[in-house]
């Protein structure tokens, strides 16, 4: 059964691996045959071919089960007459609000809706400067008016899947509210038993608030406690990750677990008091089925997430084995908590969460048959804690460098200290205070917090804290997993040590570059706005830092540092800011504080807080020139005597140019800055790959600028059902008149451009997201 089982996992992964979903019929067909040919080999006795038939049935299953849970996910998708509509849903609110700057974020269970329309919407609530944002809580009923779109995130190499992400949780449309006149509260809470759990989160989050009002890990509390993540900063997440503690500051397999042997200790101790108990019912089945229920309100507090559902199922096993009076091994509880967490949910693959839990756990019932076969004595525990956690070391290490590009070196000394004070003092703490609301309690564990956080936070500082480098090809992960498992198994294996040398070309892999004379070219997904990245043999330059999300998060530490830190990127030997936009200028002061810059330019007056920041800049101005490894690059405009009336007409105009192919990047310039480029330098013009001007807006793109550039590829980059309707149709019916290849970054992702493989030259290789990594989950 569990090698059945792996097979079973096999063939949903397979499914979540395809661009289309395949059809029904075939899939159907192959088990139908591989069924009976199964049973035939069983009854001839042909014992490898019947594993055989089996593994192969067990895969298509897998395969056939995912599919059939994706139909039926996609047919919940919101209707795409129904994006940009006035809707009015009534419903209630199904998670904790999350509560910023610009207004509020919550996810609503639509009960009464339009034809068309999911139950599961994203809505955000945002001031408009004249009616305050109503206090929303969970599980409050509400009928609102609405618009919305289907979700849709940025797609880069190595990036973020947002609409995967979306798609797993079964959040099928995003939205706003329109009007807040429209929006009545009409019940304080919601009729059935789910609105009235969310309203118990809400409940002790706000238990939480009121005892640390000033509290800076008040967030981290109340993630521990009822998996709220909300409060919980991006400096603090950058801390965890810089020091390899992520894992216990939410709510992990090891916290419930902890919870759950809590709860049935103190059970069996008194249910072994009272023997009329004990006679009805064996101490041991009490603390047992206690446990497991312990366990089950824990995780359902929690938000039900994938570390914690995994460890509820493996808790469910062991209770239901030791009820039932049968066997409960390592190897059974792992593959059966697979199996349920698959049948729950088939798209929990998607998530790194699940790889890195099951596989730190599949370690730790490896490591734990060390201290059974000893006989459970003291040292043996301790020896077996320190080999746990250089386990798990061993093996997270190729599936984080894979995942993330990135592991933190002090992560052994953190989780030292981090491992027993948050799962045994500070989670029982929280816990204790959302069920006892005594303000010492909750004081008492924010003060074990800060001590920790300051002891990381001066792990963080130390040099070298944490590994960063390029993404790893899948296959030297796998190679370095497999290394890991063969170092740990038991002595007198042969090479258990060598095998470690597996792990050098992992650490030392770096992507292959351009060659001498040669450049590649990434039009990076950042929606609307605009960053592209350079590459030579040895320099790399990059071109605007798109846009500024939110006052808390933008696209130089979201998007483009996580792109460039994958592609090898150590350092930018130039960053251009091409005007004062925010959709062009929004990243750069994370990326300066993230990443060394050699030289920083643009357009920018000089007492700009970027250039402060950037301890100065070269001016953009035309006629500069420089060339990198064979490669040319020339400023084209602004013109160092222009006297731009608009913004946009001081953009920088950078032409990049080898012995084969040429790259135009425009910004946002209009037609008054084209036909100054036109007047002095049309001849320069000539490109065989163009941005296409203010991301194809109506005030640019002229037909003589684009007969003059005569571009083979125009790229527009621009945010999907962006407000300024970019690029305009007119402007996209220009372009393709002339015979060229039109991509957009919200319908194709990054595009990436590149010098093509050896052979008759047609033109520079392009490549776009959406077709190299495109699911069928993507547009939908």
């Amino acid at each position: 059964m569990r090698f059945l089982i792996v097979a079973f996992a096999l063939g949903i992964c397979w499914c979540q691996q395809q661009s289309t979903l395949p059809s029904e019929r075939p899939i159907l067909w192959a088990i139908a045959a591989l069924v009976p040919g199964c049973l035939l080999a069983r009854r001839l006795g042909w014992r490898r071919a019947m594993w055989s038939l089996a593994f192969i049935a067990a895969v298509v299953t897998g395969l056939a089960y995912a599919n059939w849970r994706a139909e039926l996910r996609l047919a919940e998708s919101l209707a795409v007459a129904l994006e940009g509509q006035d809707l009015v849903v009534s419903g209630y609110i199904a998670d904790l609000p999350d509560r910023g700057e610009r207004g509020t974020r919550f996810l609503f269970h639509a009960l009464q809706r339009p034809p068309g329309v999911p139950e599961n919407i994203s809505l955000s609530w945002y001031a408009d400067g004249k009616q305050a944002i109503p206090a929303l809580r969970a599980g409050e009923a509400w009928q609102l008016s609405v618009r919305l779109h289907r979700p849709h995130g940025n797609l880069n190499p190595h990036g973020f899947d947002f609409e995967g992400w979306m798609f797993e949780r079964d959040i099928r449309a995003v939205g706003y509210v329109r009007s807040r006149d429209l929006a009545q509260r009409t019940n304080d809470l919601a009729d059935g038993i789910l609105p009235r759990i969310q309203r118990l989160r809400q409940v002790v989050r706000e238990r939480f608030e009121r005892a640390l009002p000033n509290g800076q890990w008040v967030g981290v509390l109340s993630a521990l406690a009822i998996g709220d993540q909300s409060a919980v900063s991006a400096a603090q997440w950058r801390l965890f990750s810089q020091t390899g503690v992520t894992h216990l500051m939410s709510i992990s397999g090891g916290h419930v677990t902890l919870f759950a042997a809590l709860i049935a200790w103190l059970i069996r101790h008194a249910w072994s008091r009272v023997p009329a108990l004990s006679l009805r019912l064996p101490a041991q089945k009490a603390a047992v089925a206690a446990g497991a229920l312990a366990a089950f309100i824990y995780v359902v507090l929690s938000g039900f997430g994938v570390p914690a559902q995994r460890t509820l199922y493996m808790l469910i096993v062991v209770a239901c084995g030791i009820w039932f009076g049968r066997g409960t091994g390592a190897v059974r509880c792992l593959t059966s908590a697979l199996f349920v967490v698959l049948l729950y949910d088939p798209w929990a693959v998607l998530s790194p969460g699940f790889w890195l839990s099951f596989g730190a756990v599949a370690v730790l019932f490896w490591i734990g048959r060390e201290v059974v076969s000893s006989g459970g004595k003291f040292t043996a525990w301790c020896m077996a804690h320190w080999r746990a956690q250089w386990a798990i070391i061993l093996l997270t290490l190729p599936l984080l460098l894979g995942l993330f590009q990135q592991f933190s070196l002090v992560s052994p000394l953190a989780n030292a200290l981090a491992i027993p004070l948050i799962s045994a003092i500070v989670t029982p703490l929280a816990l204790l205070f959302a069920v006892l609301p005594m303000p010492s309690i909750a004081e008492f564990a924010h003060w074990l917090l800060d001590l920790l956080m300051h002891f990381l936070a001066w792990l963080a500082a130390l040099p070298m804290a944490n590994w960063q480098q390029a993404a790893p090809p899948a296959w030297l992960v796998a190679i370095g997993v497999l290394a890991a498992f063969w170092a740990l198994l038991p002595r007198g294996v042969p090479a258990r040590r060598t095998v470690l040398l597996a792990f050098l070309p992992l650490l030392a892999w770096t992507p292959i570059r351009p060659t001498a004379g040669h450049f590649d070219a990434a039009v990076i997904d950042v929606g609307q706005g605009l960053a592209v990245h350079v590459q030579t043999a040895n320099h790399d330059l990059l071109f605007d830092t798109g846009p500024q999300y939110t006052p808390e998060a933008d696209s130089g530490e979201r998007v483009i540092y996580p792109y460039l830190r994958a592609a090898g990127v150590g350092r930018l030997d130039r960053m251009i800011v091409s005007h004062d936009d925010l959709d062009h200028s929004g990243g750069a002061a994370s990326l300066l504080k993230l990443m060394p810059v050699v030289e920083f330019m643009s357009s920018l007056p000089a007492e700009h807080a970027l250039v402060r920041q950037a301890n100065g800049q070269r001016a953009c101005r035309r006629g500069d020139a420089w060339d990198w490894d064979g490669v040319h690059f020339e400023v084209l405009h602004p013109a160092a005597d222009a006297q731009a009336s608009k913004d946009n007409d001081n953009s920088c105009v950078l032409r990049v140019s080898d012995a084969r192919w040429s790259l135009l990047l425009t910004a946002d310039i209009e037609a008054r800055s084209e036909n100054a480029i036109l007047a002095r330098d049309a001849s320069r013009l000539r490109s065989t790959v163009m941005v296409a001007p203010h991301h194809g807006s109506k005030t640019s793109s002229q037909p003589a600028f684009i007969e003059a550039v005569g571009a083979t590829t125009v790229i527009f980059t621009s945010g999907y059902r962006n407000r300024f309707h970019h690029p305009a149709p007119e402007v996209v019916a220009r372009y393709a008149d002339t015979g060229a290849t039109l991509l957009r970054s919200d319908l194709n992702g990054a595009v990436l451009i590149g010098e093509p493989a050896e052979g008759i030259y047609t033109g520079p290789r392009l490549i776009w997201e959406r077709q190299e990594r495109g699911r069928y989950w993507h547009g939908q």
